[in-house]
């Protein structure tokens, strides 16, 4: 996957605005909830998901591989997904904003098509400092290159690597990481993590409030 998966992203979303911070910093409203979004705009038939998809609510997340934020939160995501045992449906949407999302959400990409897509974001969060920009600390001198790294991966998931090739040499996922940031700047997503509840946007950032707007779409 290595070099063949840096070059063929190369030069991608390139000016990009790159964003890192403190979520609990980001939104800070006194409503609980922001706009309701376009259903068309946020679930995409291709969408990884996790849930049936009758679920009563629809959890959709936008996110970057490379945010810290994101990482930090997703176990949390994950164990809300578990606590509604099957009443909630997860979805995940790419808002790459940083310099190596690109690469990641390809990886992931190439991961999932061979069903491996939930495995290859835990590893990518888990191991996050060794790929990923990390905010406020410079570049280590002899950090491995990215493609080694990503080779490395692959391996420990049991990617088959040749027929990740022949995908990424396709280009067949650029589309669609593009299309999920073009839908996410639809929405109004220039943050990341960012969730919708059943087209609800999230607008003050955390768990409880998470919760409470989960429950209060299951009460409906």
């Amino acid at each position: 996957m290595g070099a063949i998966l840096v070059i063929v992203i190369a030069g991608a979303f390139i000016g990009a605005r790159y964003y890192r911070g403190s979520v609990q910093e980001e939104r800070k409203p006194e409503s609980n909830t922001a706009k309701t979004a376009p259903a068309g705009q946020l679930v995409r038939e291709d969408s990884p998901t996790l849930g049936p998809a009758d679920a009563k609510v629809t959890l959709v997340e936008f996110y970057d591989p490379e945010c810290e934020s994101c990482a930090a939160f997703a176990p949390v995501v994950k164990k809300i997904y578990s606590d509604y045992g099957g009443k909630v449906r997860l979805v995940m949407r790419y808002m790459p904003l940083h310099k190596n999302s690109m690469t990641a959400a390809t990886f992931l990409e190439a991961a999932g098509e061979q069903g491996k897509y939930w495995e290859a974001q835990e590893l990518l969060f888990k191991k996050q400092p060794e790929w990923g920009e990390r905010h406020g600390a410079p570049p280590e001198p002899n950090a491995p290159a990215i493609n080694v790294l990503f080779d490395k991966y692959a391996k420990e998931l049991g990617v088959d690597m040749e027929k990740a090739r022949v995908s990424i040499n396709a280009r067949k996922f650029e589309e669609k990481i593009e299309r999920d940031r073009k839908d996410g700047q639809g929405l109004g997503v220039r943050r990341t993590p960012t969730f919708f509840v059943n087209g609800r946007e999230l607008a003050r950032f955390g768990e409880a409030d998470l919760r409470s707007l989960i429950d209060e779409e299951m009460k409906k």
